[in-house]
């Protein structure tokens, strides 16, 4: 997941030189600058020194002993997309980029990356067609290669629960009971007023809000948009969307269940809300379990799907990470062996890392890989369940990062405001919507 930044500047930049002129459709540099034994530069959006930085590594070093192309693997994590335009404005982007499947649209519109000739990559029938689906742009033609997919589900303090007697929760209803125990009835019995039900990543930076909100907004009922052959229409001031935020909001405004703090938190000051006892529910992906294990105790908490939406209805925002081939590469031929790799039983064995926390690819995307071979941890069983029976993704516009934003903006201004007027800025968003909509072309 990733924020809004401003592309106007570097867009003229890029088409002043001409460099990226054919990005969105034919090969980026000549034929004969091509050079099929230079270097991949590799970036993944992941933190230095990780152990996700580490599979990488592993991975691209597998690579280059099967296929002889040399490579070079760098994690960056902070302002990643702030510093890959920076590159592309020095015309030195790398080769590769490993990143989130939201960013499919903003890159294609900066024309930093080149299509993807799906029938071209060896082993693209393996993949699963809805990890296709996420590589593909809002023009049907494909940008990047699928590495890896996910959901989400809720992560439960197994021990809070137990000991006030209450239940796995399997409506919206019996989820804000438990929130509200969590948050009066001293589970962690230190006599101390200081443990709350949810902790909420949500800091309007890169969207953060309406990422952590999109599953619970779609399993209410509600939506951002309504759409018919590729045109769409606002659908987030709809009576369902305006009763989802309002459920949101009565969590921070009535209950007062959720953690302080949450309308600035992103996910690395929400992860510790939950680790460290502050709060009892956090709606997160499979990546943390390995880390929760370490530092707060599998036998304290326990990981089950979010339950259904008041109308029954369950919804998990479904996400992954693509293999994006960056234009102006003077080796197309290797961009694609490696993607090539990278989604062969052995890339996506590699990727999963096992057990650990070191993984790149969470759930696979080649159908040929069998969960339970790689992992023993049969808790990845339940994000697989979630994926493939409630996972959605983000709607198919040429860009999502502006309604992400603008979205992420007015539901944080909503709930960190208690007399907001829910209806009247939805409204005021679904017309901020209708014309970024018509600005990118798809409007109804």
């Amino acid at each position: 997941m990733s924020g809004r930044h401003p592309t106007l500047r570097l867009v003229a930049a890029l088409a002043l030189t001409g460099l990226f002129a054919a990005a969105c459709g034919g090969n980026a540099v000549p034929a004969k600058d091509q050079d099929p034994g230079a270097q991949l530069e590799i970036w993944v959006r992941k933190p230095p020194g990780s152990n996700t930085e580490k599979t990488t590594k592993e991975l691209a070093a597998k690579f280059t002993e099967r296929s002889g192309v040399p490579s070079h693997v760098t994690a960056l994590f902070d302002d990643f997309e702030t510093k890959l335009q920076q590159a592309a404005a020095q015309k030195q982007l790398p080769d590769i980029v490993i990143n989130d499947t939201a960013q499919l649209g903003s890159l294609v519109k900066q024309g930093i990356v080149r299509e993807v000739n799906r029938n071209d990559i060896d082993g693209q029938d393996k993949l699963t067609p809805a990890s296709w689906e996420a590589a593909k742009g809002a023009d049907g033609k494909y940008y990047g290669v699928p590495n890896s997919a996910q959901s989400f589900a809720l992560f439960i303090r197994k021990d809070w629960r137990e000991k006030l007697g209450l239940p796995v929760p399997t409506t919206w209803a019996e989820l804000d009971a438990l929130a509200t125990a969590f948050t009066t009835k001293d589970p962690d019995g230190n006599g101390k007023a200081d443990t709350f039900g949810y902790t909420v990543p949500g800091s309007t930076k890169r969207g953060y809000t309406s990422w952590y909100f999109t599953s619970f907004l779609w399993a209410g009922g509600g939506d951002y948009f309504t759409e018919n052959n590729g045109r769409f229409t606002p659908a987030i001031a709809s009576d369902q969307s305006v009763a989802a935020v309002e459920w949101f909001k009565a969590q921070f405004c009535v209950a007062k269940s959720v953690a302080p703090g949450a309308a600035t938190m992103e996910t690395t000051q929400a992860h510790p809300m939950f680790e460290s006892g502050k709060a009892g529910i956090y709606l997160t992906g499979p990546y943390n379990m390995a880390r929760f294990d370490k530092n707060l105790g599998k036998d304290k908490y326990e990981v089950v799907p979010a339950p259904p939406g008041p109308g029954g209805k369950s919804a998990s925002l479904a996400e992954g990470e693509n293999i994006y081939l960056m234009a102006g590469s003077n080796n197309q031929a290797g961009q694609e062996k490696f993607a090539e790799f990278a989604i062969s039983v052995e890339g996506q064995t590699i990727g999963m890392a096992g057990d650990t926390d070191g993984n790149i690819v969470r759930l696979p995307v080649n159908s040929q890989v069998t969960l339970s071979s790689v992992r023993k941890d049969t808790r990845w069983e339940v994000f697989d369940k979630v994926y493939k029976e409630a996972g959605r993704y983000v709607p198919a516009v040429p860009d999502w990062t502006p309604f992400r934003q603008a979205s992420a903006d007015t539901i944080n201004a909503i709930v960190a405001n208690c007399d907001s007027n829910t209806k009247q800025e939805l409204t005021k968003l679904a017309e901020t919507f209708k014309q970024e909509l018509t600005k990118q072309g798809v409007a109804a």
